[in-house]
């Protein structure tokens, strides 16, 4: 039987807390103290054959890094993942939320696009990701340029993409257009 081991800790965007199995892979992560946590599992099961333990040591390296990443010292996480669950699908999107590079962003559509499937269904998926911040949904953005579709708000999403320098306001004139070609 798994067994799941969780922290908590402050960031500049607010209480984070994250899920490790007993290899030391996170499973799961959540703006928010450790009741956010089952939520964001991808097999909603797990926790009930295995409850969380708080063990901070067995989190060091995630606390590390994400300390790195909100100090400006990491732009990519190194750190082993391994989701609970998870349809085929939504490993293919969340594979491809892991390539969109640091900074940047990329619409739903356009990552519809990159693996043969529809924005929708891409949205549906990038909702369920169980390892937000280190797998990067929070760099998906709607088509016009909105901040849309970030569990943990829309506060919390700008903060991110404005701690890594990205252009939030690069896909206004597109929503600018397409409004004046109506």
């Amino acid at each position: 039987m798994p067994c799941y081991f969780h922290d908590t800790f402050p960031t500049p965007a607010g209480l984070f807390s994250a899920a490790v199995d007993e290899t030391g892979a996170l499973v799961a992560t959540a703006f928010g103290d450790a009741s956010a946590l089952p939520s964001r599992f991808a097999d909603k099961g797990a926790l009930a054959k295995s409850p969380l333990a708080r063990a901070p040591e067995k989190l060091a390296a995630v606390r590390k890094q994400i300390n790195e990443y909100f100090d400006g010292s990491r732009r990519i996480f190194n750190l082993s993942l391994a989701p609970t669950g998870g349809t085929a699908h939504q490993r293919r999107v969340w594979a491809a939320l892991s390539t969109i590079p640091f900074g940047e962003m990329r619409s739903y559509g356009e990552l519809a696009k990159k693996i043969g499937s529809s924005p929708r269904a891409v949205g549906r998926a990038n909702a369920t990701n169980p390892i937000s911040l280190i797998v990067p949904c929070h760099r998906v953005i709607g088509a016009d340029g909105s901040l849309t579709g970030y569990a943990f708000g829309e506060e919390i999403k700008r903060l991110l993409l404005v701690h890594e320098g990205a252009r939030l306001s690069t896909r206004i004139p597109r929503l600018a257009a397409q409004l004046r070609a109506r």
